[in-house]
């Protein structure tokens, strides 16, 4: 093993660049693995690379949100991983140069065994947020694994918000965290339309949506009387435009539920509750990634969440050439990529 790897790196002047840094340390409780896949976040990821995430960050910092990889070396208060187990929310952590923002992009990382810590009586806060790492059973395949940690926040939040057989939705946005809503709600049997973009249409029916509308249409509100003319139930918000909720509102039945997951207008995002013909409820709360990980895994084997709906498994883009990668997020070619992370 060399002393250096590969990692993309958001660089303060609004770039990403790939750069050689040292392989990262890790204590008694982590373990070393070497990265394997990751995947790229429309959303997250363009935000943190153009400085527009709504929480502070330092930079430089190794981007990278959804990477697994293999365990290598393990320390010696870790007892849930085994050298070879497939790790899932995996990333190089951060140093006193360069921070971790979620570091999943980068060729080596560290996973922390939250369980351990947890039976031995450590301090909660030195390993909540590592509850991400889990680990993926032997058959799931390592391309298919980057999206199950989409899955698990997605499938989390649509069961926080209440989502269940019978509802009426209206999933707004037309990227991958809309079509993973879009799965989980159709698996839930809820009946489904989706606002967004007209070229992902054929793709959001394939994943479950019964009806599909162009959030562009000048008769956006006939459109959405005649996909919902019992009404709706539940609106989920997966970008964040206002106007989009706004828009439901009218049709909004009696205690129907607004949840707004997408980040991009949060700071300002408005609703005018006068539009609306009865009282409603807006979900404000969040999700809890890690309770999902066995029914996500349940449901990739079942064959109802499908990877190849995302990225295309037989061609993911090597490291090196990541930033090609977000440069056709931005001109929407693809709703995401898949990276291998051991490629040059």
């Amino acid at each position: 093993m060399n002393d250096t790897m590969l990692a993309a790196v958001v660089t303060p002047e609004k770039t990403l660049e790939v750069r050689s840094l040292p392989l990262p340390r890790f204590g008694s409780y982590e373990a070393l693995v070497e990265m394997r896949f990751g995947a790229t976040c429309a959303g997250t990821d363009q935000r943190v690379i153009d400085h527009g995430h709504p929480r502070p960050l330092r930079y430089p910092g190794i981007l990278g949100h959804e990477s697994v990889g293999r365990v290598i070396a393990v320390g010696e208060k870790a007892t849930s991983f085994a050298v070879g187990d497939l790790i899932t929310r995996v990333g190089a952590p951060e140093t006193e140069e360069i921070s971790s923002i979620w570091g999943g992009f980068a060729q080596y990382g560290v996973a922390r065994d939250w369980q351990a810590m947890e039976r031995d009586g450590l301090d909660e806060a030195l390993y909540k947020k590592s509850r991400v790492n889990k680990v993926v059973p032997p058959d799931i395949p390592e391309r298919v694994a980057p999206m199950i940690i989409t899955w698990r926040e997605t499938l989390s939040y649509a069961r926080h918000i209440g989502v269940q057989k019978g509802m009426r939705v209206l999933i707004a946005g037309s990227g991958a965290n809309a079509l993973a809503f879009t799965n989980h709600c159709a698996y839930a049997g809820a009946y489904v339309c989706a606002l967004g973009t007209p070229a992902r249409e054929a793709l959001f029916r394939r994943g479950g949506a019964r009806e599909y509308i162009d959030y562009h249409a000048d008769n956006l509100s006939s459109r959405l009387r005649d996909a919902f003319p019992n009404g709706i139930d539940c609106v989920i918000d997966a970008i964040g435009y206002p106007q989009n909720a706004n828009a439901a509102l009218p049709l909004l039945n009696a205690g129907a539920v607004i949840g707004v997951y997408g980040w991009h207008a949060r700071r300002d995002y408005g609703l005018n509750p006068f539009l609306a013909a009865h009282s409603f409820r807006v979900y404000c709360d969040g999700y809890d990634e890690p309770e999902t990980h066995d029914e996500v895994i349940r449901r990739i084997r079942e064959g109802a969440l499908n990877a190849s709906l995302y990225y295309d498994m037989d061609a993911p883009v090597p490291l090196a050439d990541i930033a090609a990668a977000y440069a056709g997020l931005r001109a929407r070619r693809a709703v995401k990529y898949l990276i291998d992370l051991r490629a040059q």
